[in-house]
């Protein structure tokens, strides 16, 4: 599995100018994921993580945070008992960039 691809990158500023990735790059970059993240519209990524308690979430959220300001590349968290929703895309494109994978990757190294 090419996983450790990804995690050996760091996400980069992305310009405005840049293109969303087309739907063959996405499909390539899923694939690398190897994970259990759902593409959305071509748009963004999304997967749900379940926790015994509220606690245990709130620490992955945490931790998740701390990484997002790592990586400078922030993902939507939706937080609520037991559970934890993520979103991910490149705001500046309205749609996913490699960092997204990159951070998909490294996020689910945490879990």
């Amino acid at each position: 599995m090419s996983k450790p691809k990804l995690l050996e990158k760091s996400c980069i500023n992305c310009q405005k100018d840049i293109s969303p990735l087309s739907k063959e790059e996405i499909t390539k970059l899923l694939d690398e994921l190897g994970d259990s993240w759902q593409v959305i519209e071509d748009h963004h990524l999304k997967k749900d993580f379940k926790f015994p308690n509220f606690q245990t979430a709130l620490d992955f959220t945490n931790k998740v945070g701390d990484l997002a300001e790592k990586e400078n590349h922030h993902p939507d968290i939706y937080l609520s008992w037991g559970r934890v929703s993520i979103n991910i895309w490149t705001h500046s494109i309205n749609g996913l960039s490699e960092n997204d994978f990159i951070l998909a990757a490294k996020i689910s190294t945490l879990f």
